[in-house]
């Protein structure tokens, strides 16, 4: 594969009851190696929004950090939606604890030589946004308000043309090959509104089973899996990594063998790009 920028895309952690201690050692060794040029967490870094598990989760991100500068946004298991349904009580209290560990900002933004990456919140819990017909959906459904890609189409607009734009948000685009579930309600608005914004690249996770794709013949879709014990149908545990190019966005899956207790680099999607990137100075002497 063609080295360039490059980003470790992880999500859907879970520490908590669920969570695979020997996974996570393992990914904190493997994760420097990988030289990243920066680390995003699409989510659910919780099973149960409990104090100790949001504990391990930051002890995790500062590693991280120590790393490559990473970018955190919640998924539905990091919001205590019960103390503020349908934010009866403000939408403060469903974020109370995750802001405890992660900060004031829900939406942060990652702005690095080249590349600047968005924070979208689409997880709100029992919220009049995310409801639809069927009850499974309650609590776990999350929507992407408007207000949401208008800012950040502002935000990539003021980064300029050159720039590789990433939108990071839990919920999955693209529906689930096993669920055959979309991750967010009325997708096909957020989808044209996505599309918009004139994003590049959207990391996303939730569904539990990894992905690639695109939209709109541009818009790349990288949709990891889980690190824990909650993997979809049986299949081992994925995270990705995404290398740029300047004129093609990769997404590599990496797979968890848990007999040999370590990750392998599997399989590699390659997706052409709408208009050429322009690599951040570090990054074009990896890839020449």
């Amino acid at each position: 594969m063609v080295k360039g920028l490059t980003i470790v895309h992880l999500s859907d952690l879970h520490f908590g009851g669920v969570a695979d201690l020997a996974q996570i050692e393992a990914l904190e060794s493997l994760v420097p190696t990988i030289e990243p040029d920066a680390i995003a967490l699409s989510g659910d870094l919780t099973q149960r929004a409990r104090h100790g598990e949001f504990q391990r989760a930051r002890a995790l991100v500062r590693q991280f950090r120590d790393t490559a500068p990473t970018l955190v946004v919640p998924g539905n298991h990091d919001v205590t939606w019960w103390r503020s349904p349908f934010s009866i009580a403000g939408p403060r209290a469903k974020y109370e604890k995750y802001r405890q560990y992660f900060g004031e900002q829900l939406t942060p933004t990652l702005e690095l030589p080249g590349v600047c990456l968005a924070g979208a919140l689409t997880a709100y819990g029992v919220a009049v946004g995310s409801l639809t017909p069927n009850l499974r959906d309650l609590a776990v459904k999350g929507h992407l308000p408007k207000s949401e890609t208008d800012r950040v189409a502002k935000l990539f607009a003021q980064a300029g043309n050159d720039v590789f734009k990433v939108i990071v948000l839990h919920h999955n685009i693209m529906r689930g090959q096993l669920s055959q579930r979309m991750g967010l309600a009325r997708w096909p608005e957020a989808h044209r509104r996505l599309v918009a914004t004139g994003a590049d690249l959207v990391l996303c996770g939730h569904d539990h089973q990894e992905g690639a794709d695109q939209l709109d013949g541009g818009l790349t879709i990288s949709t990891t899996g889980t690190l824990s014990t909650r993997m979809r149908g049986g299949r081992p545990s994925v995270f990705n990594v995404i290398k740029v190019d300047h004129q093609a966005v990769h997404v590599q899956f990496v797979r968890w063998e848990s007999g040999a207790g370590t990750f392998r680099f599997s399989d590699t999607h390659s997706f052409a790009t709408r208009h050429p990137v322009a690599l951040p100075a570090a990054a074009e002497s990896r890839a020449g």
